[in-house]
């Protein structure tokens, strides 16, 4: 059974910055494609990141620059590391598999959630 636990969200001021932590079971991350994701109050869900291969990796316009996602294969663990957080930035993040230009129907955790004041 595949679980994906999201942490590392919290509340921050417009140009700090955090590490999320998608801790995975059932699911070796180092054979799968892996991505973030988030959706904000009112919105759909979206890929923010993802990494495939042995270090490829995606981003969406809005935090190339800004944000890293990377991943331990050891602790079976997804990272994004964000810096420089906008007011729009403000999500619950969540982790699950990449499948390219479409939402992945299962596995979602409770996400994390971040918050950045103006």
């Amino acid at each position: 059974q595949v679980q994906l636990v999201e942490s590392g969200g919290g509340l921050v001021q417009s140009g700090g910055s955090l590490r999320l932590s998608c801790a995975a079971r059932g699911i070796p991350v180092s054979e799968h494609a892996m991505g973030w994701y988030r959706q904000a109050p009112g919105k759909e869900r979206d890929l923010v990141a993802a990494i495939y291969g042995r270090t490829r990796t995606n981003y969406v316009d809005s935090v190339k620059g800004r944000f890293v996602i990377s991943r331990d294969n050891a602790k079976n663990v997804v990272y994004l590391r964000m810096d420089r957080l906008r007011f729009e930035d403000t999500a619950v993040y969540y982790c699950n598999v990449y499948i390219g230009g479409s939402l992945p129907k299962d596995n979602w955790g409770l996400g994390t959630q971040v918050t950045v004041s103006s």
